[in-house]
């Protein structure tokens, strides 16, 4: 009897370790299965409750350094309303939309091609290599007005094999992402704080190059936008912009990246191909 107990009181032990180990990935509600049907495109997850609100204040791997416009999407009509509307298509022309944003062929015509949102939107942004405070619960703001505005920032993350990882986002209030030219998550629901998620979210990355693209829509209030992966998977992979200050610096860092083989074995990038 004596030994039953002690081996169950390890067991025990074990299994708490276990769980508060796991405690930053998994405890808070996981969504797998993805990424999105059609259907469920602007659908809110379910469950989607404060009770699964989880504070990941002392997560070191929260990502600073985004690509994107250097200004927000300004006077929209709230994140409710704006959130079908493509307003990468509507600024560019159709030229770039969010799903080509997210996919390496759509993200290196930014190289040519500002957004032009006019001038009650904010007006015509270039693309620029932009940092954040994850702890900022406001870290949106970007100059301009601080309510009805629309971010878009963009990484590109180099994943040394095929992956399954674990992505957890903090918004306020409206996010959106995709990765790789599929959409991942959709929700509209505010997390409750700068670094405290609602859902971790179980994504799939192709070795190499990954592009990732973040909308955060904001009401009123706090405006922020946060994102981190599990340790397993910063721990494996690079994510860009890295040194990059700038968008040459950045297309610096990912160009190399971008190298793909076509019928005539003859190695060339994306960018060589849109020139011709």
């Amino acid at each position: 009897m004596k030994k039953f107990s002690i081996f169950t009181f390890v067991i025990a032990i074990a299994f708490t370790l276990l769980i508060t180990g796991s405690h930053q990935v998994f405890a808070a509600d996981l969504i797998q299965g993805g990424p999105l049907a059609e259907d469920a495109q602007l659908a809110d997850p379910d469950p989607n409750g404060d009770d699964l609100r989880e504070d990941h204040a002392d997560v070191e791997t929260w990502i600073t350094k985004w690509y994107g416009p250097e200004g927000n999407y300004e006077n929209s009509n709230g994140f409710g309303d704006e959130a079908p509307i493509d307003l990468m298509a509507v600024g560019t022309g159709d030229k770039i939309d969010q799903v080509s944003l997210s996919t390496l062929e759509g993200l290196l015509m930014t190289q040519d091609v500002d957004v032009e949102w006019g001038d009650d939107h904010g007006g015509t942004r270039a693309w620029t290599v932009f940092e954040i405070d994850p702890a900022d619960g406001d870290n949106m703001n970007r100059g301009g007005p601080v309510d009805d505005i629309e971010t878009y920032a963009v990484i590109v993350i180099d994943s040394p094999k095929d992956m399954t990882a674990i992505m957890s986002p903090a918004h306020d209030d409206y996010a959106q992402i995709w990765i790789n030219g599929e959409k991942w998550y959709n929700n509209s629901r505010w997390t409750g704080a700068a670094r405290t998620i609602l859902h971790n979210v179980e994504v799939e990355l192709q070795k190499g190059a990954n592009v990732l693209l973040y909308r955060c829509g904001e009401g009123g209030g706090s405006a922020y936008f946060n994102l981190h992966f599990d340790d397993a998977t910063h721990d494996a992979v690079t994510i860009y912009p890295k040194d990059a200050t700038d968008k040459a610096g950045f297309f610096d860092e990912i160009l190399p990246l971008t190298a793909v083989e076509p019928a005539g074995k003859l190695t060339t990038t994306w960018a060589d191909i849109k020139r011709k």
